[in-house]
């Protein structure tokens, strides 16, 4: 994984280039990421980004309809996009004599994806969209759970409140025009980076490159990120009660972290997976093994460059406990845990946990490809031919000491949101949220 070259260019477009060739498996992956999220969005129109997600699937200049697709499931590939709130991915990992139509393709909608782009197109993955939501989100069990702790943590009006998927009366409300114009002004060649990585020659690579991205001219308008400055720490927590048709109550936190970048975000990843990550997590050994007041247990850091990263708990409560019984053992436990900090033993347990998560996203040169991207387009620069021991660095150097001064002042309650589940239907009270 550590033995290939990484090598850097940049066209007269402002596309940024990433190249490292790794000939170990004949295949190679490409890996476009365009730096718009959901905090590029302007209020009324939440969703663009998302929806330009399947957009890009949908026809092009010299690829039709679903073209894009079948193209490269004939070659093999299985191509896939997320969207979050930073950033929209597209990466494709295919058999090396198939890089070139890899690379055509991928430049084909960059530069040619409105000459495709009708109202019908748009209605269609439009009604695509808000299905995904339905099904996600509206219909499903604490479905509404991520949307309502990202406005708690993040206030109205800040481009991180909303989620990626959107509103329904936003998507409802774009109009064809909205949609080109979010496309002009942010998936452009300078707002792009282009990583390619696996078996292939490098100089035949960039001639490719050269050849079809190119032409595409840069962009008329450059959007810059929007202010997304706030404090790290909340200053007070806020508590949300929500009453739905859930199978059992359920508690949930949310916490502004440190950015991604920092010492200070390693020393938040190791802190939540000590607490959640893990059958022996301190909180999983308390709460499902020892008392059995939850069910289930998971913990994780959403990191973010722009704004505060976000720190999130998810209990869900057994049959036999109340929500109340929850929270109480829960802030037990943090409180104890903010007084003596982790054990080395759970240390240990913490990074090996997230070092596990790590190589196994960096086993794959898709896995790789993205993280080069990532790299690139949030920091400007990218480690070469070092993506997983730079990053082991970073974890192994976190001390206990770090980690117990960071539960004794981030995973307090004036530093959170707390959203509370209960089964069942109530009209709403103050302090309360009655779904619908």
């Amino acid at each position: 994984m550590e033995t290939f070259s990484v090598k850097e260019h940049r066209l007269d477009n402002g596309l940024r280039i990433v190249l490292a060739p790794d000939h170990l498996n004949p295949v190679a992956a490409v890996c476009v990421w365009y730096g718009v999220g959901s905090r590029h969005e302007e209020p009324g129109r939440t969703g663009m980004a998302h929806l330009f997600e399947h957009l890009m699937f949908q026809g092009s200049r010299n690829v039709p309809g679903n073209g894009h697709f079948a193209l490269l499931h004939e070659a093999g590939s299985r191509p896939n996009g997320t969207t979050n709130f930073e950033r929209t991915n597209f990466t494709e990992t295919v058999p090396s004599h198939h890089l070139e139509l890899a690379l055509w393709l991928e430049a084909d909608r960059m530069g040619g994806l409105l000459d495709a782009l009708t109202q019908e197109s748009l209605d269609n993955q439009r009604d695509v969209v808000k299905n995904e939501r339905r099904q996600r989100y509206d219909n499903l069990p604490y479905g509404t759970a991520w949307e309502r702790l990202v406005a708690m943590a993040y206030p109205p009006g800040h481009p991180y409140h909303h989620l990626p998927i959107g509103s329904m009366a936003d998507l409802d409300a774009a109009s064809l025009q909205d949609v080109r114009a979010f496309f002009v002004r942010h998936y452009t060649p300078d707002n792009a980076v282009l990583a390619v990585v696996g078996d292939f020659d490098p100089g035949q690579a960039l001639g490719w490159i050269r050849r079809y991205f190119g032409g595409i001219a840069g962009p008329s308008y450059t959007a810059a990120p929007p202010a997304a400055a706030l404090p790290e720490p909340m200053g007070t927590g806020s508590r949300t009660v929500v009453r739905a048709d859930v199978p059992s109550g359920a508690v949930l936190h949310a916490y502004r972290m440190p950015r991604d970048g920092t010492r200070e975000a390693e020393a938040a990843a190791v802190a939540l997976a000590v607490l959640g990550s893990g059958r022996n997590s301190r909180l999983k050994l308390r709460l499902v093994r020892r008392d059995r007041s939850a069910s289930s247990l998971s913990s994780g850091l959403i990191r973010l460059t722009g704004a505060p990263s976000l720190g999130w708990l998810d209990i869900k409560a057994s049959a036999s406990t109340t929500t109340a019984d929850l929270e109480a053992s829960l802030d037990e436990e943090l409180g104890r845990f903010a007084v003596t900090g982790p054990t080395e033993e759970e240390l240990v347990r913490a990074r090996a946990h997230l070092e596990r998560q790590l190589l196994t996203r960096l086993e794959s040169v898709g896995g790789r490809a993205d993280e080069l991207c990532r790299q690139a387009t949030f920091f400007g620069r990218v480690e070469r031919g070092r993506i997983a021991s730079a990053a082991l660095a970073q974890l192994e150097a976190v001390t206990a000491d770090e980690v117990h001064a960071f539960a004794a002042t981030r995973l307090h309650p004036s530093n959170r949101a707390v959203l509370v589940f209960e089964p069942g239907f109530a009209a709403t009270v103050p302090g309360e949220d009655a779904s619908r």
